[in-house]
């Protein structure tokens, strides 16, 4: 959910460059305060009936992580920013029904607070972002493909979250479609291929963040002041190796 590394880096570069062009004094006097939340633009009416559905469905289906594990989603990240945790489902990366996610998102307290929907996406061919749920395409993002991975220490039963692999590295010495523990040693991730509980493909896609939880900023915004992320938050997920 909202991954954009590398838009946020050239923009952060961007910034620094312009702040080293500053006289010192003028750095000195220059406050820098958090910028404030965007709000999302209004949903359409089609968008209305899909959240009022998702709002009103998922956490029925989903109420804790122990439902959405029994339901075939495993955990994949750390808190991120915005104070969430992502359980992915690999079989709906196409995601064809809207009780189905592609990820969901709980909080420190597993309490679900939101999802993402998703379409697979050809990198080399440049189609039109889809058109899914009712949802405004424009509201679609892309991300690129990856090899995530979990591992488990047998004996604390501590599990390391937010690690991944870049597809291409993988691709060099495996099947990215099918991505296995020997493969992740093979790539330099891990040493023990016993430790990984959990490696799988995150297939370039288009992909919409949703918040479940209601929103004063709309439902498709980046931040929700709903959700207070917790002193921990901001990892989310590594970038490739």
């Amino acid at each position: 959910m909202m991954r954009r590394p590398s838009n946020l880096l050239f923009v952060l570069a961007l910034g620094c460059a312009a702040f080293a062009a500053r006289p010192v004094a003028a750095q000195m006097n220059m406050a820098s305060p958090a910028p404030a939340p965007t709000a999302a633009p209004a949903p359409s009416a089609a968008e209305a009936a899909f959240l009022a559905k998702i709002m009103r469905d998922l956490p029925k289906r989903y109420p804790s992580t122990q439902s959405a594990v029994r339901a075939g989603y495993v955990r994949f990240t750390n808190e991120d920013k915005t104070g969430a945790i992502s359980y992915v489902n690999i079989k709906a990366w196409n995601t064809t029904d809207p009780d189905v996610p592609a990820q969901l998102w709980y909080d420190v307290n597993g309490r679900l607070i939101g999802a993402d929907f998703s379409v697979r996406r050809d990198p080399a061919a440049s189609p039109a972002p889809p058109s899914l749920f009712g949802i405004d395409p424009k509201r679609f993002y892309t991300v690129g493909a990856h090899i995530h991975y979990v591992t488990c220490n047998k004996t604390s039963g501590k599990c390391v979250y937010g690690k991944a692999v870049g597809a291409a590295k993988y691709a060099a010495i495996g099947d990215v479609e099918h991505p296995t523990a020997d493969g992740l040693v093979k790539a330099g991730a891990v040493t023990d291929p016993a430790s990984v509980s959990a490696v799988f493909l995150y297939p370039a896609i288009y992909d919409v963040s949703v918040w479940v939880v209601p929103n004063p900023l709309g439902q498709f915004a980046d931040m929700n002041p709903n959700v207070t992320p917790s002193a921990h938050a901001g990892r989310g997920e590594d970038d490739p190796m």
